[in-house]
């Protein structure tokens, strides 16, 4: 982790400009193509959640504007950030369930598995209150939905990435499935949100560079 000089960073005005706000915070939701990522993570017997919690950490890692936090007046660098997802429960109840994240895919799918066994019979709403090296998720398989705003806190503001995604649906023979990403103004652009969809885009077009070889013998 490092600290950004705000004084020589040459987001200084955009970040004072945005952090003033009262809601610094915007979101994009777009359609992405996932017709070969879902018969890839079917064929591998791949957890679907497990393949998504991990493309969307591995976009925002490569990503450093997503791996930026305001803490008070400062902001900080992470070298790696790690996903914090909701997943059920019993009783139609949710849990979070933190993964610590690894590039190696299938660590990282084991990793969760073993964690999130632990986080259903062992549910909480609680994270570490020292961390925010953090990336939110939920998924809403129920609803192929056009927009989402999860909550969060306004004063002060929450700098941590949410992601969602919604219900598959067809469209002829492409089956695609809604993506929502939310961040805080101050640190992150639509640039920067542009670049994130195209490489997660990249990722579900190549499911190999996300399942390795058992991704490329699925296709």
């Amino acid at each position: 982790m490092r600290f950004i000089d705000i004084q020589t960073w040459p987001r200084r005005e955009h970040f004072q400009a945005f952090n003033a706000c009262a809601n610094p915070h915007f979101s994009l939701c777009a359609n992405l193509d996932l017709t070969a990522f879902r018969s890839a993570v079917k064929q591998s017997g791949t957890s679907f959640t497990v393949a998504m919690v991990y493309a969307l950490s591995r976009v925002s890692n490569a990503i450093p504007e997503f791996r930026y936090r305001i803490r008070g007046e400062a902001v900080v660098e992470h070298e790696v950030v790690h996903p914090s997802a909701t997943i059920l429960a019993q009783d139609d109840l949710f849990t979070f369930c933190t993964i610590e994240y690894t590039q190696d895919f299938h660590d990282f799918a084991a990793r969760a598995a073993q964690t999130m066994a632990y986080a259903r019979a062992h549910p909480t709403l609680k994270d570490d209150p020292a961390r925010d090296d953090f990336l939110f998720m939920t998924a809403l398989p129920w609803v192929s939905f056009t927009a989402f705003v999860p909550p969060g806190h306004v004063h002060p503001a929450n700098s941590i990435p949410q992601f969602a995604w919604g219900k598959l649906f067809d469209e002829g023979k492409v089956t695609k499935m809604p993506v929502n990403v939310q961040v805080h103004h101050a640190l992150v652009d639509g640039v920067h949100v542009g670049r994130f969809f195209e490489q997660l885009q990249d990722y579900f077009h190549r499911p190999e560079l996300v399942l390795g070889e058992s991704g490329r013998a699925a296709r």
